[in-house]
């Protein structure tokens, strides 16, 4: 069973950063896709960027320019840097990997004040 272990969310002004990681272990298979959703209140669950095993990346078009998503192979860490927060930021971030399976963790809160 994958476990994945997220860390990095809080509380930060607009304009501000923060960096989200995620830690994959138990695998048993090479994991190819990790990435981040996200989710607003009310809203659905969206995602904000994914990374494949061989670094290509793909965005949201409202994170571009803004968040940049990269991953250690060897640590199997997922990492987000988000720079210039806006309030529209705001909700629950969860960690994907694709390996044999798809897995989910199990969510970290990232607040945007104005």
């Amino acid at each position: 069973q994958v476990q994945l272990v997220e860390s990095g969310g809080g509380l930060v002004q607009a304009g501000g950063s923060l960096k989200l990681s995620c830690a994959a272990s138990g695998s048993r298979f090479s994991i190819s896709d990790m990435g981040w959703y996200r989710q607003a209140p009310g809203k659905q669950r969206e995602l904000v960027a994914l990374i494949t095993s061989g670094g290509g990346t793909n965005y949201a078009d409202s994170v571009k320019g803004r968040f940049a998503i990269s991953r250690d192979n060897v640590k199997n860490t997922v990492y987000l840097q988000m720079n210039s927060l806006k309030p529209e930021d705001t909700g629950i971030y969860y960690c994907y990997v694709r390996t044999w399976g798809n897995y989910w963790g199990q969510g970290t809160q990232v607040t945007v004040s104005s």
